[in-house]
């Protein structure tokens, strides 16, 4: 006769593992399309295969499980939907470090080797989520679980595409992107971290067309942009520059005349009131250029090097931008025009993966028709057919 008497200590090992496997072979996790009974359905926030899961993705996926476990005892019809996400420049960014632990520079490898090394990563990652998960005891329907780049997936993300472009949902523009000069790729707004920092602020000088002797004091943290000025803008309320406004500016070292123009954007108390528009270069500068119709001066390559066009005189073709920085620097003040240096606080955006400064760059990209697209989902919410909870987030 065995022993019945619960043993003193739990031990999850001997008593956890084969129940689990139990229900998972039972098929008590399964979810059956043909049943007529109510379906209750959660799609799992696929988790990154960057590495494994942490105590956030316990207490989630945890609430999910007992969402779907008590709706399963009601004898509704439950599909737990469960998948990993590719994550796409941060799986690049931890098989790129494990490659370069091994002397190894992706672009020797080339595409294919590459994605052969990310299919291997996603294997191990995806393999350690999946067995945490079981040991937390979530029932997900294992048998349907998908990852981000399946092929089947991969057809529903280019059809979906399309269809939005024919639809209007999806267009392509020229605008500036945070470009990281490190990973070669565009990144989000929510990838860009604002680091304080002490820096530098110039105050060169432009000399004013038709005169000699006659200059506009501008204030910079960037040299190295000002090849790719399109105007000297002031407030149109700072009575020091409104007699300026109209006239026209020599852009030193590329004796490139540029217009003064009036724009809401200048502080009159910060440096000098005026400052120079340099709209492939600054997201701010970029409105003041489309409101004014300024040219749109591409002054650097993927690597953050100055680019080889007319704009840029040949001795800065090339550099790094902060070589090129030096370098104007040490031009402007042996022509005099380097009035002074201060020191300020500003913040300067890195990237959050590579860490190192991002450039405002000018490129095509696609976009979302956000508004558009928003319609259908806030008119469900105000016909009640879609209910937040708690309520008050219908508001916003």
């Amino acid at each position: 006769m065995s022993d019945t008497k619960l043993p003193k200590t739990y031990d999850p090992q001997t008593v956890e593992a084969p129940w689990y496997d139990r229900w998972e072979s039972s098929g008590a996790f399964s979810s059956d399309p043909d049943s007529a009974e109510t379906p209750y359905t959660i799609m799992m926030p696929p988790p990154n295969v960057t590495g494994s899961l942490h105590m956030g993705h316990a207490l989630t996926f945890t609430l999910q499980d007992l969402l779907i476990r008590f709706n399963r005892m009601r004898g509704r019809d439950t599909l737990w939907q469960p998948g990993q996400d590719h994550a796409g420049i941060a799986t690049q960014m931890v098989v790129e470090r494990q490659l370069a632990d091994q002397g190894i520079d992706r672009r020797d490898m080339g595409r294919d080797a590459f994605l052969e090394r990310m299919w291997e990563w996603k294997e191990e990652s995806g393999g350690t989520i999946q067995r945490q998960m079981r040991r937390l005891g979530a029932s997900p329907d294992w048998a349907r679980n998908r990852f981000t780049l399946d092929d089947g997936l991969s057809r529903a993300v280019v059809k979906t595409f399309v269809q939005m472009h024919r639809d209007g949902l999806i267009y392509r523009d020229k605008r500036l992107v945070n470009w990281d000069p490190k990973l070669l790729t565009a990144i989000s707004d929510l990838e860009v971290e604002q680091r304080e920092q002490e820096s530098s602020m110039w105050h060169l000088k432009y000399r004013l067309e038709g005169s000699e002797d006659e200059y506009i004091s501008i204030a910079t943290t960037r040299p190295e942009t000002m090849l790719g000025d399109g105007a000297v803008a002031v407030h149109p309320d700072d009575e020091r520059y409104k007699h300026l406004v109209g006239r026209m500016a020599i852009l030193p070292l590329s004796n490139r005349p540029i217009p003064i123009i009036a724009d809401e954007y200048p502080d009159p108390e910060k440096g000098s009131g005026a400052v120079k528009i340099t709209p492939a270069h600054d997201f701010n500068d970029f409105e003041v250029g489309r409101r004014h119709n300024l040219p749109l001066i591409n002054l650097m390559t993927a690597h953050a090097a100055m680019e080889s066009i007319p704009e840029i005189p040949a001795k800065y073709q090339s550099l790094d931008r902060y070589e090129a920085r030096k370098q104007i620097l040490a031009d402007m003040d042996a022509e005099g025009l380097l009035e002074n240096e201060e020191r300020v606080q500003n913040s300067v955006p890195h990237g959050d993966r590579s860490g190192v400064v991002i450039e405002p760059w000018l490129m095509d990209q696609w976009y979302v028709n956000a508004a558009e697209l928003a319609k259908p989902a806030i008119k469900a919410v105000e016909e009640g057919r879609t209910r937040f909870v708690p309520e008050r987030w219908s508001k916003t």
